[in-house]
């Protein structure tokens, strides 16, 4: 008889399953900034009351001031006004250059400058003395450049205007017309900053002015 081939059982391993055991931590949750501290009492929410905003600088009745797109003008008036909730106070400003009333409120008046010192107005008279820049580039972006200075508000920079468009003459061929306009009103601006400050005649002023620029000829010829 033949050998019956006894299959063995395979044995099987028992695995033991351990049950891990996490601690689940829960994240804490920021404090809102409207939220309490524990142990402090919550503080009553204060409400702001509207206000226009101030600026340290207080300008008075019939002061100069300068306005950069304008240049000087003469407070004429301080007056005040309600818009919605809000109480405003506000400039009267009047350029006479350009027959202009300026209403300015007081917490803008950053946009303002007070006139130039004597100082600064010395400083300018040097500027008018020196020889002017003379540039390369394109007309175009000189002019632009030009209107920039005039409408930053900055004397010294008027003055440069000033300086390197003046041509020592009146004969109208020698510049163009908007490098005349340019001109004409780069030196309005500056002598009417000369007169607020100098506290002298349109005319006076304006032969201090040609007389650094060298222009006394011209002055002479007006006359």
């Amino acid at each position: 008889m033949g050998r019956k081939k006894v299959k063995k059982a395979k044995k099987t391993k028992k695995v033991k399953k351990v049950k891990l055991s996490r601690k689940i931590k829960t994240p804490l949750k920021p404090l809102d900034k409207k939220s309490s501290i524990p142990g402090q009492e919550e503080k009553p929410e204060i409400k702001k009351v509207k206000k226009q905003p101030t600026e340290k600088r207080i300008y008075n009745l019939k002061d100069f001031v300068v306005y950069p797109k304008h240049g000087v003008g003469k407070i004429t008036a301080i007056e005040k006004a309600k818009i919605g909730e809000i109480d405003i106070q506000f400039y009267k400003i009047l350029v006479e250059k350009e027959k202009l009333t300026l209403t300015v409120p007081i917490n803008q008046q950053s946009k303002l400058r007070p006139i130039s010192s004597i100082n600064q107005i010395n400083k300018c008279i040097s500027i008018l003395k020196t020889k002017p820049k003379i540039k390369r580039t394109m007309w175009s972006r000189r002019a632009q450049e030009y209107d920039q200075k005039i409408n930053s508000g900055k004397i010294y920079e008027l003055a440069e205007v000033v300086k390197d468009l003046n041509k020592n003459t009146d004969i109208i061929a020698d510049q163009s017309y908007s490098e005349r306009q340019l001109f004409e009103k780069a030196y309005e601006r500056l002598k009417s900053e000369f007169e607020a400050v100098l506290k002298t005649t349109p005319e006076e002023v304006q032969k201090k002015m040609d007389k650094a620029l060298g222009r006394t000829n011209i002055s002479e010829s007006a006359e």
